[in-house]
């Protein structure tokens, strides 16, 4: 089957960016439509409830600059969509899959193992496992002991 909608899933990280210029390759090379995805997850990252709201607006705000700017690098700006949403990554992920009938995730991996993956578990992972269609994990260059410049 060759899709017709990739789903490029980012934190923004060096990680990702393996996995980015993949999704592009893929896009380009199928003519698929690129859909590029960040989750904001501030669940358990702040103890002052009375600037959430801000905080949350200021990183979405954040978020669709850098979105815009990468939909623009990737050449193919009228195939491109971007989504910034709030909440839990791996749910965000596979709620999107299901409303925009994608048929391809791209996403990058931390490689954590042991005690850090335990406690932050592997957005990847959660992904791999409860979305329904095919899932591409690249690794990050913190695996291969490389650096890459941020997107």
């Amino acid at each position: 089957m060759v899709p017709k909608k990739i789903l490029f899933c980012t934190d923004f990280s060096d990680n990702s960016c393996p996995a980015w210029e993949l999704a592009v390759s893929y896009a380009k090379a199928f003519g698929a439509q690129l859909l590029i995805l960040h989750v904001i997850d501030f669940l358990g990252h702040f103890d002052w409830p009375e600037r959430l709201l801000e905080i949350i607006k200021e990183a979405g705000e954040t978020c669709e600059d850098r979105l815009q700017l990468m939909a623009k690098e990737a050449q193919l700006a009228e195939d491109v969509k971007t989504y910034c949403r709030n909440g839990n990554a791996p749910r965000e992920i596979v709620a999107l899959v299901q409303e925009e009938s994608v048929d391809l995730i791209v996403v990058g991996t931390h490689g954590r193992t042991g005690v850090k993956h335990l406690v932050m578990g592997s957005v990847a992972r959660s992904v791999l496992r409860t979305a329904h269609c095919p899932v591409l994990i690249v690794e990050g260059p913190a695996e291969k002991g490389e650096s890459m410049p941020a997107l």
